[in-house]
């Protein structure tokens, strides 16, 4: 199917919805607040938030993280969508890679180029974030790609 969801970066008003997706997904939150909404972006549909991910940044590594689709756009390549627009965010501010965890999504970021590793293999900055220290579970699938060319 075709996506037909706006791409756009996340502003102020749109972070109750982001908020209440990922929440629904049952997506971490807790370490999220109003001000990481500057590391969203978010797909939209007659202005109604449909889809969000965001990329945090660890020196010249990027956390992707929180990537979510409302569940009656699945299936249309918003996630697919949203991923690219994820990635050429990060490369475009000169990240060299995206590390992810995921306890379900594996298959769906393998199929789009993200390669698993060992969680210790992940940038040591990456690392260090409150997603790999306190929040994702051991048996979470540790993903990387690279975005250099």
């Amino acid at each position: 199917m075709i996506v037909t969801a706006a791409l756009r970066p996340a502003e102020a008003g749109d972070w109750p919805r982001i908020l209440s997706l990922l929440t629904a997904a049952g997506l971490p939150t807790e370490d999220l607040r109003p001000e990481a909404v500057a590391d969203f972006t978010v797909a939209t549909d007659a202005g109604r938030v449909v889809g969000a991910v965001a990329v945090e940044r660890y020196g010249p590594s990027g956390l992707l993280r929180s990537l979510v689709v409302d569940p009656g756009w699945r299936g249309r390549g918003l996630g697919r969508a949203l991923a690219d627009a994820a990635e050429s965010a990060a490369a475009a501010s000169c990240l060299g890679s995206l590390t992810l965890l995921t306890q379900t999504a594996a298959p769906f970021f393998r199929a789009i180029g993200y390669q698993p590793i060992a969680r210790d293999a992940a940038p040591t900055a990456v690392r260090s974030s409150t997603e790999f220290t306190n929040l994702c579970p051991g048996s979470s699938s540790c993903l990387i790609k690279s975005l250099s060319a």
